[in-house]
């Protein structure tokens, strides 16, 4: 769900401010009607603003106004990801619940249903039935097991029934930010490297890294600064795809831990959650507070603008669906491909 500065960067802002890949997506982000998604309240349209008074200096392009989703859940607790769950058609909604770097045992994991339905708010809960969960953020489904990235720790539970089926402890980490998963079931877990400081600021801490999980332990793939903290991860045609919070970049990541293919994200960076959809990449970007879009050695372009503190996407790959969480505003807004 993965898959929000990174994962906790709209946290950050706010406070002092996985995808297989499938066909090449279709070429335009619109609103569209959806008779399945239930009446929702919707984001404000603004009209282009009146050109200018004559004026020598060239006039400002017209602002784009943000589409309408086509469904918005609300009553969450800094939904932080969402995550496709494709066998069983519903949306996965971790809630950090708190201030993001507590060990408080109370975060969660919602269950949506995509008619527009909260079907079950604290699905997994920290504390009850035996479930460990401080600060859940991106997760990812791998052989019917849900992993899910908590601070330090990699969960896993159940995808039928939810129950804890073990941990993986990854000890000099600071902050596991994303989880994804390849199709032979191997696991990612990033570590973003920065911890929250008491004003809000961010503090780099250089343990960012990346991880693969082996026989049911850790491995370090690459552990270096020059992942810019990593953040989102996708799996692609090219393997593992990867975004920073430090730098607006998205890159691969070899099998033997090199970047290839870095490519700048402007308009954007801050980066959070990504998706690979075919050739084509959707990118959170809390800079430019939109969902960008684009491709590797390409460029990237706004494609869905006027998005609040957008944290870890999903991608509803039934329904050509695109899942955002507000991590700062409570809700998940959810938008179609055409």
């Amino acid at each position: 769900m993965a898959r929000a500065l990174g994962m906790f960067t709209s946290i950050v802002a706010a406070a002092a401010m996985v995808s297989c890949g499938g066909e090449a997506p279709p070429p335009a982000l619109a609103p569209a009607a959806s008779a399945s998604a239930a009446p929702v309240a919707t984001s404000s349209v603004e009209a282009p603003p009146a050109a200018p008074a004559a004026s020598t200096a060239a006039p400002e392009p017209p602002r784009r106004a943000a589409p309408s989703p086509v469904a918005r859940y609300t009553g969450f607790a800094k939904p932080e990801s969402v995550l496709y769950d494709a066998d069983n058609d519903r949306y996965l909604v971790s809630n950090i619940n708190g201030n993001p770097g507590d060990r408080d045992n109370n975060g969660f994991i919602s269950v949506l249903s995509p008619d527009g339905q909260v079907t079950n708010l604290k699905w997994i809960e920290g504390g009850k039935n035996k479930v460990k969960l401080d600060a859940p953020t991106g997760s990812a489904i791998a052989k019917g097991v849900l992993y899910v990235a908590d601070l330090t720790t990699l969960r896993m539970f159940d995808l039928k029934t939810g129950a804890p089926k073990g941990e993986i402890a990854i000890p000099g980490t600071t902050l596991l930010n994303d989880v994804a998963a390849a199709p032979d079931g191997t696991v990612y877990v990033s570590d973003s490297g920065f911890t929250i400081g008491a004003t809000g600021n961010l503090e780099a801490t250089s343990s960012d890294a990346m991880y693969v999980i082996e026989k049911g332990k850790a491995r370090a793939l690459a552990k270096t600064t020059d992942l810019r903290m990593p953040n989102g991860l996708a799996w692609s045609d090219k393997g593992l795809v990867v975004c920073s919070s430090g730098a607006p970049e998205v890159f691969v990541l070899d099998e033997k831990g090199a970047r290839q293919d870095v490519t700048t994200t402007a308009p954007g960076g801050r980066l959070d959650g990504l998706i690979s959809l075919g050739d084509a990449l959707l990118v959170t970007s809390h800079d430019a507070s939109a969902v960008l879009r684009g491709k590797l050695g390409g460029t990237f372009e706004v494609a869905i603008p006027e998005q609040k503190t957008p944290a870890d996407i999903g991608y509803d790959s039934k329904r050509g669906r695109v899942l955002v969480p507000h991590v700062m505003v409570d809700t998940v807004d959810v938008y179609e491909l055409r």
